[in-house]
């Protein structure tokens, strides 16, 4: 395109002043890294001997995140230029980076963080202003959005976007390129005139934003986010918001920006830093560091992880995770909800169970709402009773110690279960002085009895050892539960015994153990005028000890004592009690409701198995009752006191931040323990999707049911579409029309290039060679136009179809020396310009050039409910190229968007 000679002249100097900021901001970087970093315990100035390891340490992140963005300085000075006015009409130039600036020695421009409020600049159209901090209003005149290149001549920057004014957007493939009558030295006024009119440099500057093609397989790179998205990322830290919109409008990239920012306590504002005053160090986990991200797929998880490191921001597997993981985590390892070698109460986690209804998997929140109502006043119930059989069984201060809790559990209103733990409080020392004093008497008959027998028969522990030891394999063949002699009710959440939990289970210390334990529930079945049910371990162990245990009066004199401390035990610390309680109440609760033919098909559960969505109900149950308590003021003072302590596993597993990555295709139920394990001081939950791509049976699906994970959430929306061409985005519009999905209310960007080609569409073609002419056709035609192969994806409805294709396509394209990679079960193989094939459940949220879709019309048969959800997820992948085949004809759903399609991209 021909420019004005004022417009070239004014477009030089940009390139030239830009170029040699690049040299100079590189030069300074390296300069700095040079340099001998001072050793943190040198920096301090004083070194206290209480506190400096804390100091320390902190001071060390600090020295390691100065040099990490000095080395992005090095390979990437800046992002955006951009000149502005204040009132009195003063320019000023800024160079903005990525991450952490440095001192630039001209005062002709400065160089800040995008992090930084001044950061905004970039992201606002020209004309557009913004107030800083200090009051002052800036105008942006004119942006530069640059992309940095080093090579053998030096710096440039290609693709950059100009606007001012006067002229533009327009983008420059290369700055370099326009200096190149200045770089030689030779002066000639015309020069720049004929490189712009001579068909090879006249590329180099075209009217509009130009797409740049997507040449490997990753997360689109946006260095500047727009004004919509920049504003959303700058939110306070305390903020909880759910950020919906379309596929390819940035919702990732602007987490992912927040998340950069927010982590750099430089970019905070006073309030920020005030809120971590409260949570910084508290969990012992640096702020920086104290963040989690979920994924719903390792290969999300994977490329999310990438996108953090262009940002500057270390991200490991413990802070990028996959809700299944970070499930197994606390079930298995923090709350011994599943079953470990050293815990063996716990459930075993099976997704293949086939007890749950219907009902339960579509209506989560109203199932979950009646367990946590149940489970509430169970408990409730549970003290009420323990507290009337104190009064009514015991003497003296038992009795006085019942009379006084029924009084304080007197309540008519709702349950409120921060209300009761704060109220039984002051009489907790006196339930565990009396706890302690029966546990004394408990034990010292008991072991008593034991030396009796070891006295009699030497080897009498190590015989009972062996008889256990035959036990261990049939109980994990039968799915026996612990020692079920006792009732749930009197085992909710209190083991007897917290110091034989994990005791040794076999040799002589571990029969010492079932001896005591057989004989405790063998006393107070004896007081409770009941037998002990048979089949149990418990039963099978009293039925080995026989006539060497207790006498009848003394078993009876135990079984009163131990019945007695089971009523005192639940008000020593009823928080423990309640959050550990929770597995057991859940297996009452769902013998309950199957019984009444809710939420659960009639047949056989085994007590031992449980459910995924389960599982989650049991965490969302614990978390949420520990977050209403550390929420409160004299909680977080008193975290220490032994009445409190239950709440520290809670406490510990919390994080400043918390990010949920295509949300929709979590539950409301994980989304909400997804919230709760943001830190209570900051409440940090920033979570972004778009109801049209949830692929999950039991994902989210509208804005009630995120507002019922986290009640404070509030929800924004962007929807300018930065990844499709303007045909396929017609599509996409078609897609959710034809199945009544929501709006698909992308907006193109303005001055950008969306022109593509139509999507290509073949019928009637079953097998898989057929598949792979066709597809190596098109690969062909792509290749040929864009004179270099993008990155390429195939996707299939099946598992078992990812290895099969993939040979076959790489077959009929060997003579082209294409690479053609299977993906199994979604994991990334081979290299950047690979075509890869995926099963088209493992896409989610990524990214390519061309997708094509083999077997749409079985997809439709493999996914009948979510067919139209995994069909508008994979047709979004595409930027440009989209490509479907059918074995028979398109599914009657989508029939009527035919007219859409062409046979090939050859025309």
């Amino acid at each position: 395109m021909s420019l004005s000679q004022d417009k070239q002249k004014h477009m030089e100097s940009i390139a030239e002043t830009t170029l040699e900021t690049f040299e100079t901001i590189s030069a300074v970087a390296d300069a700095k890294l040079s340099e001998q970093p001072p050793s943190p315990e040198e920096a301090l100035a004083v070194v206290n001997t209480l506190t400096s390891p804390n100091e320390v340490g902190t001071l060390k992140t600090i020295l390691s995140e100065n040099r990490t963005s000095l080395r992005y300085l090095l390979r990437e000075p800046a992002i955006a230029r951009v000149v502005a006015t204040t009132d009195d009409g003063e320019r000023r130039t800024y160079f903005i980076c990525r991450t952490s600036p440095v001192p630039l020695p001209t005062r002709a421009a400065q160089l800040a963080s995008y992090r930084s409020p001044v950061g905004r600049l970039a992201s606002l159209p020209v004309g557009e202003e913004i107030q800083l901090p200090n009051g002052e209003l800036l105008e942006v005149v004119e942006r530069a959005l640059l992309q940095p290149v080093h090579n053998d001549e030096g710096w440039d920057s290609r693709d950059s976007v100009l606007e001012s004014e006067t002229y533009g957007p327009l983008t420059v493939e290369s700055l370099r390129a326009l200096l190149s009558r200045l770089l030689s030295g030779e002066i000639d006024d015309e020069l720049l005139e004929r490189l712009l009119s001579e068909e090879m440099e006249s590329a180099n500057v075209v009217e509009g934003i130009r797409r740049t093609v997507l040449t490997r397989m990753a997360l689109r790179d946006q260095p500047v986010l727009d004004q919509f998205q920049d504003r959303i990322f700058r939110l306070p830290l305390n903020s909880s918001l759910l950020l919906l919109g379309p596929p390819g409008t940035g919702k990732t990239t602007t987490l992912i920006r927040r998340l950069g920012q927010k982590s750099d306590m430089e970019f905070l504002t006073e309030n920020e830093r005030l809120l971590l005053q409260n949570s910084s160090g508290s969990t012992g986990v640096p702020h920086a560091s104290s963040w989690l991200m979920f994924t719903p797929t390792t290969l999300l998880q994977q490329y999310v992880k990438e996108s953090f490191a262009r940002e500057g921001v270390p991200a490991s597997d413990r802070h990028v995770q996959t809700w299944d993981a970070h499930r197994m985590e606390l079930a298995r390892n923090v709350f011994g909800l599943l079953r470990t070698a050293t815990q063996r109460n716990g459930f075993v986690l099976r997704e293949s169970v086939g007890y749950l209804s219907d009902d339960a998997r579509q209506d989560l929140t109203y199932w979950f709402d009646d367990f946590e109502n149940w489970q509430q006043s169970a408990f409730l119930d549970r003290l009420r009773n323990a507290a009337e059989q104190l009064k009514s069984l015991g003497e003296g201060e038992f009795s006085e110690l019942g009379e006084a809790l029924l009084t304080l559990l007197r309540s008519d209103g709702p349950v409120d279960m921060a209300r009761i733990f704060r109220t039984l409080r002051p009489r907790s020392e006196e339930a565990r002085q009396l706890a302690a004093d029966l546990k004394t008497e408990i034990d010292k008959t008991i072991r008593r009895a034991l030396v009796l027998q070891v006295n009699r028969d030497e080897d009498f522990l190590d015989q009972l050892a062996t008889f256990l030891d035959t036990l261990e394999e049939a109980q994990a063949d039968e799915g026996v539960l612990r020692d079920e002699g006792d009732s749930d009710e009197d085992d909710e959440g209190d083991s007897d015994e917290d110091d034989e939990e994990t005791a040794p289970r076999t040799g002589r210390r571990g029969a010492e153990v079932a001896y005591r334990r057989a004989l405790r529930t063998q006393a107070r079945a004896t007081a409770s005028g009941r037998s002990l049910r048979k089949g149990t371990r418990t039963e099978r162990i009293a039925e080995w000890i026989g006539d060497r245990g207790l006498e009848q009066a003394e078993r009876m004199k135990v079984g009163m004592s131990v019945l007695l401390r089971a009523r005192v035990r639940p008000f020593v610390n009823p928080v423990r009690t309640y959050m550990d309680g929770t597995a057991t109440r859940y297996r009452r609760y769902r013998r309950a409701r199957q019984s009444d033919g809710q939420w659960y098909l009639e047949g056989d559960i085994r007590p031992t198995d449980i459910h995924p969505l389960e599982l989650d109900m049991l965490l969302l149950a614990i978390l949420k009752a520990a977050k209403e308590l550390l929420a409160l003021a004299e909680v977080q003072r008193d975290l220490q006191d032994p009445f409190w302590s239950a709440l520290g596993k809670v406490h510990d597993s919390t994080r400043n931040q918390v990010f949920a990555d295509e949300a929709t295709d979590f539950s409301p139920v994980q989304l909400s323990c997804m919230s709760a394990l943001s830190h209570t001081a900051t409440r940090s939950f920033f979570a972004c999707g778009d109801f049209n791509q949830r692929v999950t049976a039991w994902g989210t699906r509208s804005p009630s049911e995120m507002a019922w994970a986290d009640t404070g959430i509030g929800i924004e929306k962007v929807t300018v579409g930065y990844r499709q061409s303007r045909e396929l985005d017609e599509l996409a519009r078609r897609i959710v029309r034809a199945v009544g999905g929501a709006e698909h209310d992308v907006v193109l960007p303005t001055h950008a290039d969306r022109d593509g080609v139509p999507p290509v569409l073949t019928e009637n073609i079953s097998s898989d060679a057929e598949v792979a002419e066709w597809l190596a056709k098109r690969v062909i035609e792509i290749e040929s136009s864009l004179g270099q192969l993008p990155s390429v994806a195939i996707l299939v409805p099946e598992e078992s179809q990812v290895t099969p294709v993939a040979e076959a396509l790489s077959e009929a394209l060997f003579d082209q020396n294409f690479s053609v990679v299977a993906c199994p079960e979604g994991r990334v193989i081979g290299q950047d310009n690979d075509i890869r094939v995926f099963d088209a459940q493992h896409i989610k949220g990524l990214e390519f050039e061309a997708v094509f879709f083999k077997d749409v019309d079985r997809l439709a048969q493999v996914y009948p409910d979510l067919f139209d959800k995994f069909l508008y997820v994979g047709a979004t992948r595409a930027a440009t190229y989209l490509g479907l085949t059918c074995s028979g004809t398109l599914p009657e759903a989508i029939s009527d968007l035919r007219p859409l399609f062409e046979l090939d991209w050859d025309g």
